[in-house]
């Protein structure tokens, strides 16, 4: 478990009721942000203190790791998201009875502010431009005693509770649902390309048979028996054209659960075919799967093709952590 702090004077009305975190991948001069980039280490189970007009208003327990997903509608006025694509965390989210403004506790709280990325100044005024912010453990313990027993209630509620049920990615299926719509309502694309898009969203039909022309096998497992395999997009399909999600040389042939690991970002390949396997990944389930050992291994280099399909997926699909502390 750790502990979050999250800036939301713009956003507390939508994301608290809402349930979620949404922030977007990169700031307005399409460079990183390291309180973007933190959305990325988020794990189910963490505790999220939201911060909103000065005060502490509600504690949140994390129930998904972080997905992409288009900007919550509710954000703004009239109109879809469907193109502003950004990072989402689902959270359990219990608002205070008894909120707390950290500016009155300076005293307890300056002296364990971390050196960089901290959610506030040493007065107890806010830091513009911060959102998601990873707090050192007597921070958050510092805050938890200031809340009181509300605080301490809700916090060991979640120390003691089971792991949370993972979310089943609510923004993420919306989206694909309505580029899977848009795609069959689309009369100018012949009906048998169609079908074949619809049918490569599950790694099957004509994109597997031109992922088959350049993989044989599971890059990590070794499996080549095609019954066994799926075709999975490298670029995801809600992320490419309708020509990408057919393109062969954006799949990979892999097993389910390798392919559940890549398609959340749990897992990605370097173009030499290192095996690159995610922070927040967890590392038990990875041994139960029997995939320890496969995963340390050099899976084999890919074509300049490929090696561009993964270089997107190692930027906005894989959970990586940017930012040591």
């Amino acid at each position: 478990m750790r502990f979050w702090w999250v800036n939301q004077n713009q956003t507390y009305r939508h994301e608290v009721p809402g349930g979620y975190l949404w922030s977007p991948k990169r700031n307005r001069g399409n460079g990183r942000n390291p309180f973007y980039d933190f959305m990325r280490e988020v794990a189910p189970g963490d505790v999220i203190f939201s911060f909103a007009d000065t005060q502490i208003k509600a504690i949140g327990i994390a129930t998904s790791h972080a997905y992409e997903a288009p900007k919550p509608l509710e954000f703004g006025q009239a109109g879809a998201y469907w193109d502003n694509i950004g990072w989402r965390v689902d959270v359990r989210f219990n608002e205070l009875r008894g909120p707390i403004k950290p500016a009155e506790h300076m005293v307890q709280l300056a002296p364990r502010l971390p050196d960089r990325y901290a959610p506030l100044q040493a007065n107890g005024n806010g830091l513009q431009g911060v959102y998601l912010t990873l707090l050192p453990d007597n921070f958050a313990i510092a805050l938890i005693d200031l809340i009181g027993r509300e605080g301490r209630v809700i916090v060991e509620g979640l120390r003691v509770a089971d792991r949370p049920d993972v979310s089943p990615a609510v923004g993420l299926v919306e989206w694909e649902s309505h580029e899977m719509e848009r795609v069959l309502m689309d009369q100018e694309i012949p009906e048998t390309t169609r079908r074949a898009v619809v049918m490569a969203r599950r790694g099957q039909g004509l994109f597997k048979q031109n992922v088959q022309r350049i993989e044989r096998e599971c890059r990590v497992t070794k499996v080549d028996q095609i019954e066994h395999l799926r075709a999975s997009h490298c670029k995801p399909w809600r992320d490419s054209s309708n020509t990408e999600r057919l393109d062969g040389e954006n799949g990979l042939l892999l097993t389910p659960d390798v392919d559940h690991l890549f398609d959340r970002g749990f897992i990605s390949f370097e173009g030499d075919g290192k095996v690159l396997v995610s922070p927040v990944a967890h590392r038990d389930s990875i041994r139960k799967m029997g995939l320890e050992d496969a995963l340390r291994a050099n899976v084999g280099g890919f074509t300049d093709v490929q090696k561009t399909f993964l270089s997107f997926h190692r930027e906005s699909v894989f959970l990586e952590a940017r930012y040591n502390r």
